[in-house]
């Protein structure tokens, strides 16, 4: 009995010993288990100040950034596919029309906290018919016109202040030789917005944000078309406006550089562009630059069109989980913050739509405070389809093809038409799926999409940086456009002979911290992903890494062994001093310039090797980070 009592004592003390007695050390608190939260970026320019603040702001969370498409068609195909979103979605392309169909699968931020912040009038935009906020506005775009005052300075004629002045401003100009007005008609977003602008106090009236909520929120079933009281009255007022700015047939082909570049020299007044536009043709060209609104019959029908960074959602399945939900409400709070904002927009010339938040005007901005200060600040209209046909009907319109009420017929059957656009043409079907997530030795789709890639070219290496994937990899069909939304965005495809010896200089480039403190890698989802190639990296425990060993197929780098090599991946996010400021070493990048031949990128590339393997192929094990 004895024996027996002494061994079952034994026996709870070995079991305290593994567990409660463990976490009873006086003075130390278990350590809580962390968070983690993924953001999809609509842009790489999030990435310019805001995601590293953010990660200095919440050091106790695990934040991962991964750089997707502006386009609510991206985040339904990777719903519809995965059955999952991320915590924190972003997109700049946004309607509530477009997002209707990720409705039941994001958060109500009707009753937080921050909606509170906002002035309602430009949160009701994105308010649902029963009542339900999903999608939050980050500060503002200024959409208008850019003027050159020292033109209108040197020739003594005086800003305009109305839509008459305006004409007769443009007119004054052509006489002397100037060209009034120009600007890029072929980008589709000109188009849209130069339609809305000039009629937005017939948008903002009664008739108009009835038509707007109708249209909004409409479904499969019953799809709305423009109304017969405001839109009419739109397409008068917009043929009217083409004849005024004297648009020329072969403008519908301008790109921005195409009106700026005159505009820069001083030989255009007038040009449609954003206030951050204005800002940065003044600081880059001296050119003394003001905003102008959009005008009405007198300076009290002024509007400003305007339209968020970003809109910004929450998944509804970060609800369930209550640590992960107060993460996500406090990276919220520090986006939507002055200094958030701010950093988002990285010194563009912005506005913000929360009125706890105080956003010093830009000396550009000053001919249009009154408008700011009257709330003339009207929000664009965006669906996917809008720009579309916005600019399929002003092109037409330009070009003489009709007028006013044949545009108007034509945008509407265009807007009702009922016809599904035909689905693309099945290019893949995948019979394996890879995630996207940062594992042991790095991201299994990115990985997947470089060996693919080097299966379609004679490359012995392939070397892809800045961001690379964008999606998992998920099994079943694939489009030529859902192949395109695995890679975070097109880049140029450089082929070519290294030693090895450069290589390595290659890698150190994209890998070490430099002697000013630079750091090439400013996330770890922005490790160089490699094919035919394997690396070792010091994490240094202080956000940057060190490059460790080099082999290729499981041997050491020969570094006077020379390599065919691929490299994918954007310069301006390693070089730009707004991002990394790390410079390509200037020897390797005159012979990437030396040896690049045609037009070929990562696209191609990637569709090259598809073609040649017929499946994504298996990831390899090509990053093994020494903590």
């Amino acid at each position: 009995m004895t024996k027996r009592l002494t061994a079952l004592l034994l026996l709870l003390a070995a079991l305290l010993a593994l567990t409660g007695c463990t976490a009873a050390k006086p003075g130390k608190e278990p350590e809580p288990e962390r968070v983690s939260v993924t953001m999809y970026l609509w842009d790489k320019a999030m990435t310019k100040q805001l995601t590293p603040w953010l990660e200095e702001q919440f050091p106790d969370i695990d934040l991962t950034f991964v750089t997707g498409y502006n386009t609510m068609a991206y985040y339904t195909d990777l719903f519809d596919r995965g059955g999952v979103m991320p915590d924190i979605i972003t997109c700049r392309r946004f309607s509530l029309n477009d997002a209707a169909h990720l409705s039941d699968q994001l958060m109500d931020l009707s009753q937080t906290e921050i909606l509170g912040t906002f002035y309602s009038s430009y949160i009701d935009n994105n308010r649902e018919p029963g009542g339900a906020i999903r999608w939050l506005p980050m500060c503002a775009e200024v959409d208008g016109y850019i003027a050159n005052k020292d033109l209108f300075d040197q020739y003594g004629i005086p800003l305009p202040t109305n839509y008459a002045e305006f004409v007769d401003a443009l007119n004054r100009f052509e006489e002397l030789g100037i060209r009034g007005f120009s600007t890029d008609w072929r980008s589709d977003y000109t188009c849209l917005e130069t339609m809305q602008g000039h009629s937005i106090p017939l948008l903002m009236g009664l008739d108009g944000t009835t038509w707007r909520r109708a249209y909004e929120s409409e479904t499969a079933e019953e799809q709305v078309g423009l109304d017969d009281k405001i839109w009419p009255q739109v397409f008068i007022r917009f043929e009217q406006y083409l004849k005024d700015v004297r648009v020329r047939p072969e403008e519908t082909e301008y790109r921005f550089a195409q009106a700026s570049g005159p505009y820069r020299a001083g030989e255009l007044a007038i040009m449609r562009g954003t206030a951050n536009d204005c800002y940065v043709v003044r600081k880059e060209n001296g050119v003394n630059s003001v905003m102008l609104p959009y005008f009405g019959e007198t300076s009290e029908d002024n509007w400003i069109l305007t339209y968020p960074l970003c809109q910004l959602a929450v998944s509804r399945q970060v609800e369930e989980i209550p640590a992960k939900k107060d993460a996500v409400m406090r990276i919220l709070d520090a986006i939507f913050s002055e200094e958030g904002q701010l950093r988002l927009a990285s010194g563009a010339a912005v506005l913000s739509y929360n009125k706890t938040v105080n956003i010093e005007m830009d000396r550009c901005l000053d001919y249009v405070k009154d408008c700011v200060d009257r709330n003339h600040m009207y929000m664009r209209l965006a669906s996917t389809e809008f720009f579309a046909i916005s600019k399929s009907v002003a092109h037409k319109m330009i070009h003489g093809e009709y007028g006013a009420e044949g545009a108007y017929e034509d945008f509407n059957a265009q807007l009702i038409s009922t016809a599904q656009a035909a689905p693309g043409e099945v290019l893949l079907t995948q019979e394996t799926a890879y995630p996207l997530e940062f594992g042991e030795h790095g991201i299994p789709s990115a990985s997947s999409l470089l060996n693919t890639i080097r299966s379609g070219t004679d490359d012995q290496i392939a070397i892809g940086y800045s961001y690379v994937a964008s999606s998992p990899i998920f099994t079943g069909e694939y489009t030529e456009q859902q192949l395109k939304w695995l890679m975070s965005f097109k880049t140029t495809a450089f082929r070519g002979e290294y030693t090895g010896e450069e290589v390595r200089r290659i890698m150190e480039w994209l890998v070490n911290v430099k002697e000013d403190g630079s750091n090439p890698i400013r996330h770890y989802n922005n490790m160089p992903v490699t094919s035919g190639m394997e690396y070792t990296v010091r994490d240094n425990g202080d956000g940057t890494y060190t490059l460790g060993n080099i082999t290729c197929q499981g041997k050491p780098l020969d570094e006077k062994a020379t390599y065919k090599v691929l490299l994918l991946g954007e310069d301006a996010y390693i070089e730009s001093v707004i991002y990394c400021n790390c410079p390509m070493p200037e020897d390797l990048k005159a012979k990437r310039q030396e040896q690049h031949v045609g037009d070929y990128n990562s696209y191609d590339s990637m569709f090259d090797g598809i073609a040649a393997s017929g499946q994504l192929l298996a990831p390899t094990d090509y990053v093994t980070i020494l903590r």
